[in-house]
């Protein structure tokens, strides 16, 4: 019975941690912070969830996040300007456009000719402009995605300033997981209290009953 109380302890401090991190980040972001990208890249980001401006995506430069060809999601470079060298921003998209443009052209053509021609007709797109809005890397298990983030652009012997920020496209604070976790938290509170009180309750109208009986 012990041993089933500290589980239950354990699992409902979990439970609590969990859900005081997602409501904190929820409290601290009830909507996206706009930010350009360039005051994003002098001052780094002020909150988790963004609203990036004025940025450029650049194609060429992204990453198949999956190294396969079921590709869900590219790792995409995002510069303040088209000639900029140094990334120092990269968001994670699962923009099907993106996917479809990206697999066509590392996995359909067969010629140089085949990818120059293709390169010419979307170049305006390769290097869009693009505002987006997403979530950073700033918690336990976000912080895990950016480590692995991180020893993938190493795999690419890409270089990597001290500074880099990965940004989730379309990600936001989650309001009902946090609240469900704690919410089953205080649940497993209340039956560890109303557990603690029944066996006294029981314990003493043991005595009272034996009292009875000899009584009798």
């Amino acid at each position: 019975m012990k041993r089933f109380r500290v589980t239950l302890i354990a699992i409902c401090l979990i439970l609590g941690w969990l859900g005081y991190a997602d409501l904190s980040l929820l409290l601290r972001n009830p909507e996206p912070y706009p930010i350009s990208i360039s005051d994003l890249e002098a001052k780094g980001a002020p909150r988790e969830w963004l609203s990036v401006r004025d940025g450029y995506q650049d194609l060429l430069q992204a990453i198949n996040m999956s190294g396969t060809m079921e590709i869900d999601a590219f790792l995409v470079p995002l510069k303040p300007s088209r000639g900029t060298q140094e990334v120092r921003i990269w968001f994670e998209t699962r923009d099907q456009q993106i996917i479809e443009l990206l697999k066509t052209y590392y996995f359909y053509l067969d010629s140089d000719a085949q990818r120059e021609r293709f390169l010419a007709d979307n170049q305006d797109f390769l290097t869009a402009k693009r505002d987006l809005t997403g979530m950073t890397a700033d918690d336990l298990v976000a912080d895990s995605n950016r480590q692995k983030l991180l020893e993938l652009l190493q795999e690419m012997k890409i270089p990597i300033p001290e500074d880099v920020i990965f940004i989730s496209e379309g990600k936001k604070p989650a309001m009902l997981r946090g609240i469900f976790f704690a919410a089953m938290a205080l649940i497993g509170f209340l039956k560890l209290l109303f557990d603690l009180r029944k066996p006294a309750g029981g314990e003493q109208a043991q005595p009272d009953q034996a009292a009875q009986i000899n009584t009798e």
